[in-house]
Formats: structure tokens, sequence, C-alpha cells
């Protein structure tokens, strides 16, 4: 029988990037685990990271709009997929690893709250020491999926998750391609989505005629930007046209839809829902799940209450709220 991941470890010497992360040079596991016959270290953490609950519960939790009126709007779980696709065409195209690419993009926000960022910032206000998404996501991977056993990830796929947000410096060529992915993706995305629920219309979009008018146009440009830019180097990097680009979208964003009073609506939500059950859970810690409970003693109650109600999806959320309500009624 070949021996298939020396056949893929070959592969890689051969047609990766002499830039590449290579697969065999990883920096392992924090607790050593048995070989897989057919699998590399990467494919295993996709496959950790697809199979875990926190992956399954991203198809519940909102992206921009709150229980929208229409199959078609992305959730984060659509976001995270759209993240994984554009990150392995510019990998790709860049000779880059693309397994560990599309291992980073799954699980770059498996600790994102419900509702969106407004969940992120009411829960920012609320924990002891703040809440950042990104930092959830690798507690979540480490030490709270698996019954509190966490997924055991390589470094390179727990650094990428760490690193991808505005102010990162991941320390893969791999993990910078999910920090462009994931702006160019949430930007695109959110366009069409905008269009859809009519805050939007195509004529007030900046930038047509450099940008193109439609969302595969957009993809497109900043893709062909980034690896044009980055061809054989070793970096990962817009030119100073796209990087401006890319804000002026984001500007306009924040300004047209972001803020709207369509998309705010998830931060009133938010603030209801998630202040409520923070504050009950404070005063009833003994009613967290015990793999919640369990990490009480080192990391603090605020912490954990945080870890418990940023798993919630929007539904488990509301629910909770609408029953305790009811009871305190």
């Amino acid at each position: 029988m070949m021996d298939f991941k020396s056949y893929v470890y070959d592969v890689e010497d051969r047609y990766l990037s002499p830039f590449a992360t290579k697969t065999r040079d990883t920096k392992g596991r924090e607790m050593l685990i048995k070989e897989d016959m057919y699998r590399t270290e990467y494919m295993r953490d996709r496959d950790r990271i697809i199979h875990s609950k926190a992956f399954r519960r991203l198809k519940h939790k909102t992206q921009v709009f709150v229980a929208p009126e229409g199959d078609h709007y992305r959730t984060r779980l659509t976001h995270t997929l759209e993240v994984q696709q554009i990150g392995r065409t510019i990998a790709r195209a860049l000779r880059l690893n693309e397994d560990l690419v599309e291992a980073i993009a799954l699980g770059h926000d498996l600790g994102h709250t419900p509702f969106g960022h407004a969940g992120e910032r009411i829960l920012d206000s609320l924990v002891d020491k703040g809440f950042k998404h990104n930092e959830q996501s690798v507690r979540v991977v480490k030490y709270l999926e698996n019954d509190g056993n966490g997924l055991n990830l390589t470094y390179e796929v727990i650094d990428g998750i760490l690193e991808h947000r505005t102010g990162g410096h991941p320390s893969t060529l791999e993990g910078k391609v999910i920090f462009y992915a994931d702006r160019i993706a949430y930007l695109s995305h959110d366009i069409d989505d905008a269009i859809r629920a009519g805050i939007l219309n195509n004529e007030d979009l900046p930038l047509c005629d450099v940008l193109g008018f439609t969302k595969g146009e957009r993809i497109s440009y900043f893709v062909k930007d980034i690896v044009d830019n980055s061809f054989l180097k070793n970096e990962v990097s817009m030119t100073a046209n796209g990087e401006q680009c890319l804000n002026v979208i984001r500007d306009f964003m924040f300004e047209k839809v972001y803020r709207n009073p369509i998309a705010m609506r998830s931060e009133e939500i938010a603030y209801k829902v998630l202040g409520y059950l923070y504050e009950y859970y404070m005063q009833n810690i003994d009613l967290l799940p015990v793999t919640y409970r369990l990490r009480e003693k080192e990391d603090g109650m605020s912490r954990v209450v945080a870890d418990y109600i940023s798993s919630m999806s929007d539904n488990f959320a509301t629910n909770r709220y609408n029953e305790l309500i009811g009871k305190s009624k």
C-alpha cells in the first residue's frame, strides 16, 4: 500500500512555494496523538473542526441580520464557508498549504456570539477583562469543545484563528490569507444581503468602475490584487490601492449598513437578551452545564458565564431568555 502521507509530503516539497508552511514542519499539538494512516495533521484539524458541536451551531448564529424573512441571508456558517473558499483560491494561486488555510478558515469564528458583532460588543462590556471573538474561538478549540477536552489542534491552526481579525499578526502566510479572506468575504456578502434587505441599491455602491458591479467581480478584484502583489514573495499583502479600496468599502458599509436601524435591531436584541442572561447566570452559576463550571476556579465566574452564553445560537438564547422571563412573572 502506498504511504499516502509520504506522498503528500513529497508533493508539498515539490509543488508548494518555498515560503509555504509544510505539513511535516508543524510545531505539533499540546498532546501527542497516534498518527493517522491517510490524513496529515492539518487535514485532521480540519476534520476535528467540522465534526465539532461549535461548528454546527454556526448555522443558527447571526451574521448581520437577525431572523431575516428569507432563506438566502448569510449566517455565521455560510460566512465561514465563503471565507474558506476565498482562502483556498488565494492559497492555490500562491502555492501555499491549502489544508492549513482550510482548517483556519473553518475554525476562525467558532467563538462568535449569538446576534453577530452586537453580541460581541455586549459581552465585551460585561465580562471581566473583556470579550473578543477570536480569543473565544481559541478557548473553544483548546478548552470547551469535546466535553471540555478541546480539539487539540496544531499550533499553526490555533495561531491563525487567534490572529485573523484586524490588527492581527499571523505567524504563517496561510494565516495571513485568512486575515484577508475574512474581510473580503464579509464585506462582499454583507453588500449582497443589504441589497436583498432593501437597505442598499447597486447604484449606491462606491468604486463600481474599479471593483465591478457584482459580488463575484468585487471578490475577483481583491483576490487578484493579493495574488499579483504576493506571488513568489515571503508575504501575503494587498497593494496600497487594494487596501484603500477595501477600506472605502468598509467605511461605506459601516455608515450605510452596520449602523442602519434594520441591522441595528440586533443591537437591541443583544443588549436585552444577552445582558439578562449574563446577570442571571452570574447569580445562578450552579445552573451552568458542568463542562463550563469545571473552569470556574481557573478562569473565574465572569469568563465561564461568557463561555456558555457565547456558545448559544440566536434561537437558543432567545428561547432561554423568554423561558426565564416567563418564570419571573
